[in-house]
């Protein structure tokens, strides 16, 4: 059945991006908007929790505008089994890669980190290894999903473009094993999960939000020295994404505890802020609050 399923969707792919557009706006939005009204409870919820300053038509307009988004974000994914490597180079321009590049050998860096969050087509964002030359290649941290099929399909669609996928717990080993080789590598790293208990380490404010947030990234970029930097992502229109890479440190250390995750948590806001249909609000960001762990803590 898998093979079968995985056979049509490629076939699908093949569509011309006029098709698939057609796709989202008259089939799958009114599916899962209207019908299966997919977690519009949850989205309305955090959209109000999130921007109490604004009026509930103008959270209704943004959720609605996500769905869309959310429906796009589907067909574009499935686009990518076979859209041409050129077409999706020409979609979604990688800016500050050469300045990144040059930026590393400067000064003596053998890994970069990249913090982006589930903002814009994040798969599309995987496309970022194309536009590396050596001896620099990409990789990419990913969550591996309990369904097996379903999971190697998404790592053979992120793999293609030359980096690899890297299983959330395996992320140190992995780092270790290119440094001992000497690998030069940059990783992205999505941050902006909710982790479970016992990787909760920190809180912050973050959308109105006391929010608890991974603090990975950073303590394993002091480790091996990495440099850390954001992805800014901007949807122009309709099928095309801007990817600008920022530095945020070379040196994570002179930033303190805490410091590189904050910066990026900063960042990521304020482009949620911009244009926020374009951040993931199905996902349950605030199921773990704080005073639950200040409960757990207490209990402990």
């Amino acid at each position: 059945m898998y093979k079968i399923l995985f056979a049509f969707l490629h076939l699908l792919s093949r569509l011309p991006f006029c098709i698939h557009y057609a796709i989202s706006d008259y089939l799958l939005f009114p599916l899962v908007y209207h019908v299966v009204r997919y977690r519009r409870g949850l989205v309305r919820q955090q959209l109000a929790d999130c921007f109490p300053e604004k009026s509930q038509q103008e959270r209704q307009q943004i959720a609605r505008r996500f769905y869309h988004f959310f429906c796009d974000y589907i067909v574009e994914t499935l686009k990518l089994q076979t859209l041409p490597h050129d077409e999706l180079r020409r979609r979604v321009p990688f800016i500050g890669i050469e300045e990144l590049q040059a930026t590393l050998e400067r000064e003596g860096k053998q890994f970069a980190f990249c913090y982006l969050g589930h903002y814009g087509n994040w798969e599309w964002m995987g496309s970022f290894p194309l536009w590396f030359t050596a001896p620099w290649t990409g990789g990419q941290i990913y969550h591996p999903l309990r369904n097996k099929s379903i999971d190697q399909f998404f790592i053979n669609l992120r793999e293609q473009f030359g980096g690899k996928c890297i299983p959330m717990k395996q992320t140190l080993r992995q780092i270790l094993t290119d440094r001992r080789e000497g690998k030069h590598v940059v990783i992205g790293f999505i941050a902006d999960q909710s982790p479970k208990w016992e990787a909760v380490q920190y809180w912050t404010d973050f959308l109105n939000h006391k929010t608890a947030f991974f603090t990975g990234t950073e303590r394993i970029a002091r480790q091996v020295g990495a440099a850390l930097c954001y992805l800014h992502v901007t949807r122009p229109k309709r099928g095309y994404y801007r990817a600008e890479v920022r530095m945020m440190t070379t040196n994570p250390d002179e930033m303190g505890e805490f410091g590189a995750t904050n910066l990026y948590i900063s960042l990521l806001e304020e482009q949620i802020r911009e244009h926020p249909e374009l951040w993931l609000w199905t996902h349950n960001r605030w199921k773990r609050t704080y005073e639950q762990w200040l409960e757990r803590q207490s209990q402990a």
